[in-house]
């Protein structure tokens, strides 16, 4: 009979997904896909070996595919061991199921599925969503297949325990603003390097003046290379004042010197706008907070006003950093509500 080690101090919990929530819960095993790696006991016993047949298999795969994958794959086979704890959210259900890895890694490819590399486990609870934390489920909500649950593994190992890890009651769960937080912050990061991906250059000009338009103001996109250094000329009607609008996407903070470059662009009545992807450098932030007549957007900035106005932003800029609208749960004493654009 296999021992299971249960020292608190060594009990580690693994998180799983899977698209076929009938083969984990009839046939008590776990399973990952990459069927074309083969069967990885059969390869050296190294990431190296492991990147090598990667590599092979999947000769079109990009360095960080190729990066997650063996990842995934090693510590499936490699790291995992009997006597570990699996947390894993049912989709067909929506329960949580707890279980412990009761064999080592085995190959199977008789079944016509792709998830060849298995596990055995012993399916110990099923227990609703409803009885953990925000924060516990989040975490769990990993975008990877295969991952180690840290933050919040006691609170999984409390139900095997015999304790009722979130007694109903009217206390607010305290991970709902820390989740909340993390769910904005990941959109922002997305949506932050697509534009940096996406619009480098003159590319990024069109998307300030479609967003310039969205908050109503009419907008002239100057010809690449600008216009005597101005790149859009912004009016909230037809009447004056003019803002002059200068935008930069590189990856370095932005000079009081280009700053001083878009205050000499500018009229009498002018005002000035400066728009980077980046930030700005301590005497750059001194000169704007001294030059009222001249905002600076920095990249966090630009990201919170497309969010705040992407429903109307254009078409193609939507399909280009597609985003769709959910609301996330806060702390009732901070805000009732919350509405964040989350990456699809």
């Amino acid at each position: 009979m296999t021992e299971f080690n249960n020292s608190n101090a060594e009990r580690i919990v693994w998180g799983i997904h899977t698209t076929n929530d009938l083969l984990f819960l009839n046939t008590s095993v776990i399973a990952i896909g990459w069927e074309r790696m083969g069967n990885l006991a059969l390869l050296p016993a190294t990431k190296v070996g492991f990147v090598s047949q990667y590599s092979k298999a999947y000769p079109d795969a990009k360095k960080r595919s190729v990066s997650v994958g063996v990842g995934m794959l090693f510590r499936f086979y490699n790291e995992i061991k009997i006597g570990d704890y699996v947390v894993y959210p049912s989709k067909i259900d929506r329960m949580i199921n707890i279980g412990q890895v009761t064999g080592n890694y085995f190959f199977d490819e008789k079944d016509d599925v792709c998830l060849v590399h298995r596990r055995t486990v012993k399916w110990l609870k099923r227990v609703p969503r409803i009885e953990f934390s925000q924060g516990a489920l989040y975490e769990i909500g990993a975008l990877m297949t295969l991952f180690q649950v840290r933050n919040f593994a006691d609170e999984f190992l409390s139900v095997l325990d015999g304790k009722r890890n979130r007694p109903v009651s009217s206390e607010v769960d305290d991970t709902v603003e820390a989740t909340a937080e993390s769910i904005i912050e990941n959109t922002q990061d997305f949506v932050l390097k697509e534009l940096s991906r996406l619009y480098k250059g003159y590319d990024l000009e069109p998307v300030v003046a479609n967003l310039l338009r969205t908050m109503g103001y009419r907008t002239v996109v100057s010809r690449r290379g600008g216009d005597g250094g101005i790149d859009i000329k912004a009016y909230k009607g037809e009447l004056p004042p003019r803002i002059i609008v200068q935008v930069k996407s590189q990856d370095s903070d932005i000079s009081e010197t280009a700053l001083h470059a878009l205050k000499g662009t500018m009229k009498e009545g002018d005002y000035g706008l400066f728009v980077t992807l980046s930030n700005y450098t301590k005497n750059a932030l001194k000169f704007l907070e001294n030059t009222p007549i001249i905002r600076g957007i920095k990249g966090t900035e630009l990201v919170d006003l497309i969010l705040e106005h992407y429903d109307d932003l254009d078409e193609e800029f939507k399909k280009r950093i597609p985003l769709k609208r959910v609301y996330i749960p806060v702390r009732p004493d901070t805000e009732c509500q919350k509405e964040c654009p989350d990456a699809s």
